[in-house]
């Protein structure tokens, strides 16, 4: 495996192997560790700059949250996302999300509301010029908002595991045609219904935006799949001429 990870500064407060736990999930979550990806213990360790415990430690823990695949006698792999699995997630996150806005709602601070609706402002500007890279950051930072607003740690916890399963498909999703003009409606639905102390609304607000991200991701990985079989064709064609 080819060197693609920075070592890591041993000057964190956390834990040796939480630190190395997060530089593995980020480096699946942006793709340098690929989807089917081997992922060999003293590679890895050598490349953060760290011995072995850690690195297996961390990623006994990725396995819990779904990253990677331990296969006996095979070895371990970066797990690969079937559209299956990515419906599985959403019909979870679904209900989960809509439970958090429908505490955020009764819950929320006029701090965080405020903080809420500033978001939109300063996304739109980042439209406009296709900034991805911000936009999925403040995209995070609007859902991570309403889920501190709902005030229930074991709630954060768990819904955030779930979407940052989803995280490296993010920008896919989000570079779909139409994608980002309806994500921005979909989120003014949701703070409305919040700032309002509507409920109701603000649970399906969220049932509807999270209808409308899973149905525009698998449109957009059935897109790419389409995509790659045609290039196949063409290649076998090619080679029988």
């Amino acid at each position: 495996m080819e060197s693609k990870l920075a070592p890591i500064k041993l000057d964190s407060y956390q834990p040796l192997r939480e630190v190395v736990c997060e530089s593995l999930r980020e480096a699946i979550r942006n793709g340098t560790l690929k989807p089917g990806e081997r992922l060999m213990e003293i590679q890895l360790a050598e490349q953060l700059g760290v011995s072995r415990t850690p690195v297996r430690e961390a990623i006994r823990k990725l396995e819990l949250e779904g990253y990677v695949i331990m296969m006996p006698r095979r070895g371990t792999y970066v797990a690969n996302m079937s559209m299956s699995d990515i419906s599985d997630i959403f019909e979870i996150r679904s209900a989960l999300e809509s439970l958090s806005n429908g505490l955020a709602a009764k819950r929320i601070t006029p701090d965080e509301l405020e903080h809420l609706q500033n978001l939109l402002v300063m996304l739109k500007p980042y439209v406009e010029q296709m900034d991805m890279e911000k936009i999925v950051e403040l995209d995070i930072e609007f859902h991570d908002l309403l889920y501190h607003a709902s005030r229930n740690k074991r709630l954060v916890g768990i819904i955030s595991n779930l979407r940052d399963q989803l995280t490296r498909f993010r920008t896919l999703s989000m570079s779909y045609p139409g994608r980002l003009e309806a994500t921005m409606e979909e989120h003014k639905s949701i703070v409305d219904a919040i700032a309002a102390g509507d409920s109701e609304a603000a649970r399906q607000a969220a049932e509807k935006h999270m209808e409308n991200s899973e149905s525009t991701l698998l449109k957009a990985m059935d897109a790419i799949e389409q995509k790659h079989q045609k290039e196949q064709e063409a290649r076998q064609k090619k080679y029988q001429a």
